[in-house]
């Protein structure tokens, strides 16, 4: 075992096909990729995974990793954040994310666990869809991003969302979980 995550061997991912430890959660995280290439007609290339998120609160440091992010012309449009369990807790840790991972506001934010979903409007915070067959398709998030302005997160709004973050995803994970790098202070 590695970390808390029961390890099953190895398996293919989908998207880079790098090898990737095969546990539970990453079965999920490639059921995801698949649904929204498979399914949801997004091309390979729209997709970028474990996407790192740098974290700097002054005395406190961190790297936490995104699941995945949706890119339309070098924008990102949507974020997927996958955690096993209760999908409202993890509400705000998506839109923390949409603010923190590009210098605009990411429009959109998927929170799932692999059997279901809530998909959330990052501009007001609001779920707008429920489960994962309500997931956008790449030709309705097209439609949808066209009415999206890239709005710049303020200065103000991306430390709150760090804090947010930091306290959610470092200080609030198991203690076992070696997928956060925490850095000495400076």
């Amino acid at each position: 075992m590695g970390g808390h995550h029961l390890i099953l061997g190895e398996t293919v991912d989908y998207l880079t096909g790098e090898t990737r430890e095969d546990t539970l959660d990453e079965r999920y995280r490639q059921q995801i990729a698949r649904l929204l290439v498979e399914e949801k007609g997004f091309r390979r290339e729209d997709l970028t995974p474990r996407v790192p998120i740098d974290i700097d609160l002054g005395d406190k440091q961190a790297r936490v990793r995104l699941d995945l992010t949706v890119q339309f012309d070098e924008r990102i449009v949507m974020l997927i954040k996958y955690a096993p369990g209760s999908l409202t807790t993890r509400h705000q840790v998506a839109l923390a994310a949409s603010r923190l991972l590009a210098p605009y506001q990411i429009p959109f934010s998927v929170v799932t666990n692999g059997k279901d979903a809530d998909i959330l409007n990052n501009y007001t915070g609001e779920g707008i869809e429920r489960g994962l067959d309500r997931i956008f398709s790449r030709k309705a998030l097209e439609v949808r991003i066209r009415s999206c302005d890239a709005r710049p997160v303020s200065r103000h709004h991306r430390e709150m969302a760090a804090r947010i973050l930091y306290a959610y995803e470092v200080d609030g994970r198991c203690p076992c979980d070696d997928s956060v790098c925490e850095y000495e202070h400076r």
